[in-house]
């Protein structure tokens, strides 16, 4: 942290500034500068957050879990959105995100993972979400590589991939050409005057004041020094595991489509490139900040992939990488104004940062812009942490936030 016995040297003033350069703080400072807002990013790195581990996939069917039906809702409209999304970064940058319509195929290899994926599938049809049961011969044709050993599976044709790599890389490029002014500094902590968030002072002494600050530093949101403790984001770092592996030059990809399975309860994914990478992921450890790539967890990653796909041993293994997803308590984003007036959050994600990212923008924009949180991100907002009765208040901050900036 900053000494508080110096003043921090002044620096630029902002109409928003990001804390945090990972693929949700792009996403959100790209957004706010097309609004017409004087937007700037804090990070040491801007562009190699979590995202450069995450293998990228847009699953909001296949990753159904019970319990987070108001999830999947944001989740879909998120994955609708990607089209058009990946088509605008594009022609902003002239990059390509990896973006691929190949669908999803996810598969059981025994009997009891078998009723586990039929219970996820009757699950999905009472939720009316289109998942078609496959027979293991069905999936085998679908997918020659597949193991014999396979049961059963379920074809998700709507849930798709990108890379996350060129993802970051592209919001970095879209960001810096409308205008986003990069302050490749760390936050050492957030300040407040007058009771409410006015920037930020960064780990070089500079102070970037701002009329709103969002808070959107990943794992890290709840660390940051100077938020007053009950309005610090409830996130915690969850561990994952990913292995990169390439087919040799020229080759037949293994797989023409994401591919995940439940073997022996645990949940392993092979998501292909066109590009001929392979990666496998993720395992999901509950050990606070610890990024230690593990022999036992390549080993893991490595066996239940074989016994999916047995010829995948054979392929050179070019990367073990372990980061750090944000977890919030009911695994969904926190988004919008905190109880600290100027001080807004964009977090929380957990396992669904890639594909929330379109959605997240498009929020996190019309709040800051209008004062108004949408509809849809009300369930997310950070106040149902701290009680019913403070949500009216947050959308009343917001507007006399917006109508005074």
């Amino acid at each position: 942290m900053y000494p508080s016995t110096r003043p921090p040297r002044p620096g630029h003033s902002h109409d928003v500034l990001v804390v945090g350069g990972g693929i949700i703080g792009l996403v959100t400072a790209w957004r706010a500068a097309q609004r017409g807002l004087r937007t700037a990013v804090a990070d040491p790195a801007p562009g190699r957050g979590a995202a450069r581990v995450a293998a990228g996939m847009l699953a909001p069917v296949t990753e159904l879990q019970y319990g987070e039906q108001t999830l999947l809702e944001f989740n879909l409209a998120s994955a609708r959105r990607y089209p058009s999304f990946a088509a605008e970064l594009a022609e902003a940058t002239g990059a390509d995100i990896g973006y691929r319509e190949c669908g999803t195929l996810a598969v059981a290899l025994d009997a009891d993972d078998r009723a586990q994926l039929r219970e996820l599938h009757a699950f999905q049809g009472s939720l009316g979400l289109s998942a078609q049961w496959l027979s293991g011969r069905e999936c085998r044709r679908l997918e020659p590589m597949l193991s014999p050993a396979v049961r059963g599976g379920l074809r998700v044709d709507g849930d798709h991939q990108t890379d996350p790599r060129r993802l970051a890389a592209a919001l970095l490029r879209a960001a810096e050409l409308a205008g986003v002014v990069l302050h490749r500094a760390e936050a050492a902590r957030i300040e407040v005057a007058g009771d409410r968030a006015v920037g930020a002072v960064l780990s070089d002494g500079t102070f970037v004041a701002a009329g709103r600050t969002v808070l959107a530093a990943g794992s890290w949101s709840g660390t940051v020094a100077g938020v007053p403790e009950h309005v610090l984001p409830p996130v915690r770092p969850v561990k994952g595991q990913v292995l990169r592996l390439r087919m040799p030059p020229g080759a037949t990809p293994f797989l023409s489509r994401t591919v995940r399975a439940v073997v022996r309860g645990g949940h392993v994914y092979l998501v292909p490139r066109e590009n001929g990478e392979l990666v496998i992921g993720a395992t999901s450890e509950e050990l606070g900040w610890d990024t230690t790539v593990t022999a036992g967890g390549v080993y893991e990653l490595l066996r239940d992939a074989h016994e999916l796909v047995p010829g995948v041993t054979e392929l050179a293994l070019t990367e073990t990488i372990a980061g750090l997803r944000p977890g919030s308590p009911d695994n969904a984003p926190v988004l919008g104004p905190t109880e600290l007036p100027g001080l807004l959050l964009a977090t929380g994600h957990h396992r669904n940062g890639v594909l929330l990212t379109p959605v997240t923008g498009d929020v996190m924009a019309e709040v800051l812009t209008t004062g108004e949180l949408p509809d849809a991100a009300r369930p997310f907002s950070p106040r149902r942490f701290a009680g019913p009765s403070s949500s009216a208040s947050a959308t009343t901050t917001a507007r006399s936030e917006v109508s005074s900036a």
